[in-house]
């Protein structure tokens, strides 16, 4: 299964990409995980740069989505909401219709950030038909040194809650995998 992991910080040390690439480490090699660290350097979403004007960064992304069986999104929460990176990458999705069906869950790396998780919860529900809000991963990563996470997520416990994740989440891809099939 290939899976897409974004995170929504713009930080070159964030605790939740970090946590992604522990994730993705711990993972390797039954499930192939890539993180995107790209949030920063889109260009805020514009409709006079849909279609043959879109950036070359903002296709490539589209394409890394496209080319994924699901999408895993991990976000800070910073003034009780979504960051900005993180919607502006959500718009270009959109404009695109890359993520209309694309199954997707979140994972968090804090005990805090309710009312963004709400906010992302909604915006995601909004924007694909396969958002499943009931996989969820999260561990209270805050204030935590990239090492650290490695080692926190590595712990034989937490292996198991990500490998429990991550089975929950491809048995949900495989499935709305198979509905669409059975739609065409």
């Amino acid at each position: 299964m290939k899976v897409l992991a974004i995170s929504g910080s713009a930080r070159r040390n964030s605790t939740n990409t970090a946590m992604l690439e522990a994730i993705r480490q711990v993972a390797a090699p039954r499930f192939d995980i890539r993180v995107f660290h790209g949030i920063a350097e889109l260009p805020v979403f514009s409709p006079d740069l849909e279609g043959e004007a879109t950036p070359r960064i903002v296709r490539d992304f589209m394409g890394a989505i496209d080319a994924s069986d699901g999408l895993i999104v991990s976000s800070p929460e910073y003034v009780r909401t979504i960051p900005g990176g993180l919607k502006n990458a959500i718009d270009w999705l959109v404009s695109a219709e890359v993520i209309v069906n694309k199954p997707v869950v979140l994972a968090h790396a804090s005990h805090r950030g309710d009312d963004m998780l709400a906010t992302l919860r909604i915006v995601m529900s909004t924007v694909t038909s396969n958002f499943n809000g009931e996989i969820f991963l999260r561990f209270p990563l805050m204030k935590e040194t990239p090492e650290a996470i490695r080692q926190i997520v590595g712990r034989a416990e937490n292996r198991s809650r990500v490998d429990t994740f991550l089975k929950e989440f491809s048995e949900f891809c495989q499935s709305v995998r198979a509905d669409s099939l059975g739609q065409s």
